[in-house]
């Protein structure tokens, strides 16, 4: 099971299934907040869509496809982060994340952020990282920029949205931009 401790505050942990019902309540309070920039949030009506949502990403953790880590700041869970695809032919993995509307602005997700990073070139041996976000998502945007992310482009339309079709940017960082750059993404 993933286990993360970044601080005395913080740690990053896989959601197992006995915790659906924290999860749920968390993206019920948070609806509105992630509505705007999360396909999923609809189709999230009850505790037992949740708990289908952890029993996927237990089976899929154990075969090495994905990381799901839910982000605990002072006991409580404000949020996910993790790896949403990884393909180990490639040594390649996007990273995708989402935060509390309330717990905005204060860093969590940045720190959470460097800390998937490092473990993902560091202990995962990666060789390249990539964060998609919505192209008019300005605080998503800003955590792989100060991450010494590059942009790399835009995909157009790649995302239906509720009503919408959504352009996501691509940023990507590679294991040798990482080492050089290590104080930056550490920052």
């Amino acid at each position: 099971m993933f286990y993360m401790k970044i601080n005395e505050d913080m740690i990053l942990k896989q959601l197992d299934p006995q915790e659906e019902e924290i999860l749920f309540r968390l993206v019920d309070r948070n609806r509105a907040h992630l509505r705007n920039w999360l396909p999923w949030v609809d189709g999230t009506k009850s505790i037992e869509d949740t708990r289908s949502f952890l029993s996927f990403c237990e089976n899929e953790y154990k075969r090495a496809k994905l990381i799901n880590a839910g982000i605990w700041y002072q006991n409580e869970l404000v949020g996910c982060i993790g790896y949403n695809e990884i393909n180990q032919h490639n040594r390649f993995a996007k990273i995708g994340y989402w935060l509390s509307e309330d717990m905005q602005g204060k860093g969590v997700m940045r720190l959470a952020c460097t800390e998937i990073v490092r473990y993902g070139f560091q202990e995962m041996d990666l060789n390249r990282i990539e964060i998609r976000v919505a192209k008019s998502n300005k605080r998503s945007k800003a955590i792989p920029q100060k991450l010494g992310f590059v942009q790399e482009g835009m995909i157009r339309q790649t995302e239906w949205l509720y009503d919408h079709y959504v352009d996501h940017l691509v940023f990507g960082l590679l294991r040798e931009e990482y080492e050089e750059n290590e104080k930056l993404v550490l920052k």
